[in-house]
């Protein structure tokens, strides 16, 4: 499983890489700066969740259980808070529709560094015995 949740990081780092790109370069014209601000949003968080989940799976003091349910409230997080902010910024569908989303993306992130906080703590404690 491992070996699956850093090759999806991995696969979400580069494209990534690929919507800033596509951002500062096809959309610079396009989007007004509002817009082109909550894209960038976007992908800044995204590129912070990539990151965080490779290093949570790199990470000595969690259970790979742990690890998996972290990376997936990241994974989820990024889907929900960034692809919204994505489709809003594109106007690809009215936010009216779809406000919700984002917040929602948010608190699958808050949720999974409250996790990792949670267990890093309580992993401290067990590693000084």
């Amino acid at each position: 499983m491992k070996s699956k949740i850093m090759a999806m990081a991995a696969f979400l780092g580069m494209l990534t890489i690929i919507l800033g790109a596509f951002g500062a370069h096809a959309l610079k014209e396009k989007l007004d700066a509002e817009s082109m601000q909550s894209f960038e949003t976007g992908v800044r968080y995204m590129m912070y969740h990539v990151l965080a989940v490779l290093l949570i799976q790199n990470s000595a003091l969690l259970t790979e259980k742990v690890k998996n349910k972290i990376s997936l409230l990241f994974f989820t997080g990024i889907i929900f808070f960034s692809g919204s902010i994505f489709v809003i910024a594109l106007d690809l569908i009215p936010a009216g529709a779809i406000w919700f989303v984002t917040p929602l993306g948010g608190l699958f992130f808050i949720l999974g560094w409250l996790m990792a906080g949670i267990t890093f703590f309580k992993s401290g404690d067990k590693n000084r015995k």
